[in-house]
């Protein structure tokens, strides 16, 4: 079984990512690696700290089978890689406003009168809010943890490859999912790239920064 090398190198992690397509098969990623992998990605900001994002990690043959008819056109990367991460938003997130803030106080991040003041102001604003600007919140929050993710997996030595083009309005009852309560935002395949992925042109930044 090929051994993947872990890197602490921003600019390895950072620069030598790429969106790679097919996979070396013969690598597997443990349960307890792919934990520590999604622990890590959770390290990642969101508002209120109500960490919106689902995973859902398809790495056995018989869930990649159900997965391979709804990836439409990236039946390879779900073929070959170690696993699929759909990545999904909890629209019931603020269910976990509790735990949240109570825990942080039990481990001394927050002091009882802040979070206190703090809960009953966020659950006053979350109780109001419309479900499509809480869909935008939590849409971000979500893509912010799923970037740290393909980063993180990075460093960990493995390669991977957002993916939008799948059935989203299916995926979720394929694998038993509330589709109302939990929206997709994309998959991530993740695995030791087969074959390198292509380095791809970015704008310069004078193209997309406005000074003023």
């Amino acid at each position: 079984m090929t051994q993947v090398q872990r890197s602490n190198d921003f600019n390895e992690i950072t620069f030598g990512r790429r969106s790679v397509k097919a996979y070396d098969p013969e690598v597997k990623i443990s349960r307890e690696e792919m934990t520590e992998i999604l622990a890590e990605a959770s390290r990642a900001p969101s508002s209120v700290n109500l960490q919106p994002w689902r995973f859902l990690v398809i790495d056995s043959e018989e869930g990649k089978a159900k997965l391979a008819p709804l990836a439409r056109f990236n039946q390879t990367q779900v073929t070959t890689a170690s696993a699929v991460i759909a990545v999904f938003m909890d629209m019931n997130n603020k269910e976990y406003l509790d735990e949240i803030y109570n825990k942080a106080v039990e481990l001394g991040y927050m002091p009882q009168d802040i979070k206190d003041y703090q809960l009953n102001a966020i659950k006053g604003f979350y109780n109001v809010m419309s479900e499509s600007d809480l869909r935008d919140v939590n849409l971000i929050d979500s893509g912010l943890a799923s970037m740290q993710l393909m980063l993180v997996a990075r460093a960990h030595g493995y390669d991977t490859n957002p993916i939008g083009g799948y059935e989203k309005d299916k995926i979720a009852e394929a694998f038993d999912m509330d589709k109302d309560r939990y929206q997709p935002i994309m998959l991530i395949s993740i695995g030791k790239a087969a074959k390198e992925g292509y380095p791809s042109y970015r704008l310069p930044v004078e193209t997309i920064t406005t000074w003023k």
